[in-house]
């Protein structure tokens, strides 16, 4: 019963990835489906304790997933600036996941331009945890893993 539940919850977060990445890349954003991770896979990754981790950065005001680098609002220039110094050293095709969860994720302020600002340096593996209404009912309701 528990794996049923997990593959439902998984499937339905895979679909809910698509169908926002969808709308995503009709509304003119700067990533595309593609750049979406949902959320179920990041803590897959982060519970997974063989496999690779990727760098975590919270660009928003909220408390922070396991493991992630606390930036805050990217939305002020100054933590815009500190994730910029935090990438140094962080090889170009890493996998770097953005997350904020302070609101919708159409309406979040902190998103845009922290992941243009990953494109702009020509990371090529740059991702955006989805989460559609927010940390707590995308992330933590689920029993995900916070620090």
């Amino acid at each position: 019963m528990k794996f049923k539940k997990s593959f439902l919850i998984a499937a339905l977060s895979l679909l809910l990835t698509t169908i926002s990445g969808i709308i995503s890349a009709q509304t003119g954003e700067p990533w595309t489906s593609k750049d979406l991770l949902a959320p179920a896979a990041l803590a897959g990754m982060i519970d997974n304790p063989k496999g690779p981790k990727p760098v975590i950065f919270n660009i928003g005001p909220l408390a922070g997933i396991k493991g992630s680098i606390n930036i805050g609002s990217t939305v002020n220039k100054a933590n815009l600036d500190k994730l910029s110094k935090s990438l140094a050293g962080v090889p170009k095709d890493k996998m770097v996941i953005l997350y904020c969860g302070c609101c919708p994720f159409r309406n979040c302020p902190n998103i845009r331009p922290a992941f243009s600002l990953l494109t702009a340096q020509g990371y090529t593996n740059p991702k955006l945890l989805n989460l559609p209404q927010n940390l707590k009912v995308d992330w933590t309701d689920y029993g995900y893993p916070m620090d």
